[in-house]
């Protein structure tokens, strides 16, 4: 009988988020001037950058449902659905990753460093910081693609920072990695409901 690895918790991703806000408070605090809030929020204003995220957030959804349906036995998916699974995924748990990572993660990279690296450094240390989740760390085609997409997903999102806001930039990474992650259980959930 095959065991079960030891899920990631919830507890911990929201840990990983705090640590990764604190980081960027730091370089925040270190290497940005003055006022810091206001530059944060600087953009597009508030509701604006609101409606914006909304928008592009369900219109990935809507793009995702219908790429889904080629896509979802292909290697790369069931790659990338196997390394989400690890993930503690039950309850409303996918919904509250999501928002961690995109808080955490947009602070950190669009919000902290790329004020000081520009969008394509910054965009390569996403790519980085992904490798332990995404299992980067194997030359192969399907790695080769996962890196590619992560990398042009950070640079839209950079732009999106840039030029509309660091808030749409988090509402967008928050419905990517909501509808993702809710994917991720549906997939995994899949086979046993198949065998009723």
């Amino acid at each position: 009988m095959k065991t079960e690895a030891a899920k990631v918790s919830l507890r911990k991703q929201l840990i990983t988020c705090a640590v990764l806000c604190g980081l960027a408070v730091a370089v925040i605090l270190l290497f940005h001037s003055k006022p810091y809030v206001s530059t944060l929020l600087s953009g597009l204003p508030l509701l604006y950058q609101i409606l914006l995220g909304i928008t592009v957030g369900v219109s990935y959804w809507v793009l995702s449902l219908l790429g889904s349906r080629f896509a979802a036995h292909r290697k790369t998916t069931q790659s990338i659905a196997d390394n989400y699974n690890r993930l503690d995924l039950s309850g409303w748990n996918p919904l509250w990753i999501a928002i961690a990572a995109a808080l955490g993660e947009e602070l950190l990279f669009r919000g902290a460093l790329q004020p000081l690296l520009g969008i394509w450094i910054t965009s390569a240390l996403f790519v980085l910081a992904h490798i332990r989740a995404y299992k980067l760390n194997k030359l192969a085609k399907r790695v080769l693609f996962q890196s590619a997409s992560i990398f042009g997903i950070s640079v839209v999102l950079g732009f999106v920072a840039a030029y509309a806001g660091l808030v749409a930039a988090m509402i967008i990474h928050a419905a990517m990695d909501t509808f993702g992650l809710y994917a991720v259980r549906r997939m995994a959930r899949a086979p046993a409901t198949a065998a009723i």
